[in-house]
């Protein structure tokens, strides 16, 4: 419903996921290349969660424009030609959401906040998703499977204390990381950042906002 302001909000969501990413000790202790590796496979994922967190509301509305099938067809009812994309632009054009993906992350929203998930809470499950041990390329795999085994042991302890009388919480929290797996990258950042940067490559932006002391 309004690109500018979902965008705006996050950009800033962005901008806070990387600065606790950077804050937290144990990444720093990688080498550089090891941690743009994870961040670029985990960004989108830690930035859903930021916007869960942070509450930003995501509303749509259903788009009146006519798509490119519907033009070709009006366009051969009256006899015109059909309509030809745009120079330099390719044919089948940006990557637009579905409503079906769309829908997929407002319900892993929706679903965060049924759960009322707590600030220490959100910590340990954005840890699980940052230190991925199966990433292809990663030198110290050991080292961060061990980071990803503490953070769900630390969820875990404080669910059981804070939580006594709720043993399913654990495993409602992981069903909201399964939820993320299930979003792609590619989504996020069409209906999050292309409205106000364009055709953003979001690997280069992730190294200069990583390297950057934010």
């Amino acid at each position: 419903r309004s690109p500018q302001v979902a965008c705006k909000a996050a950009s800033a969501v962005l901008v806070k996921t990387l600065r606790f990413v950077q804050n937290v000790p144990c990444f720093q202790e990688l080498p550089l290349e090891e941690q743009l590796l994870l961040v670029r496979s985990c960004w989108a994922p830690l930035l859903l969660l930021g916007l869960a967190q942070d509450r930003v509301h995501l509303e749509t509305v259903e788009s009146a424009e006519p798509s490119m099938l519907q033009r070709i067809l009006t366009a051969r009812q009256h006899g015109e030609r059909a309509p030809a994309p745009a120079p330099g632009r390719p044919h089948h054009g940006p990557h637009l959401p579905s409503a079906g993906e769309i829908q997929a992350i407002k319900g892993f929203l929706a679903k965060c906040w049924s759960l009322d998930i707590s600030t220490k809470e959100y910590a340990y499950l954005k840890g699980t998703v940052l230190f991925n041990p199966d990433l292809p390329g990663l030198q110290c795999t050991q080292y961060i499977e061990g980071l990803q085994r503490e953070a769900q042991q630390a969820l875990n302890e404080h669910v059981r204390l804070i939580h006594r009388g709720d043993e399913a919480r654990f495993a409602k929290l992981n069903v909201v990381l399964s939820l993320l797996r299930s979003i792609n990258a590619n989504v996020v950042a069409e209906l999050f950042f292309r409205p106000i940067i364009g055709a953003v490559n979001m690997d280069d932006m992730l190294l200069e906002m990583l390297c950057a002391k934010l």
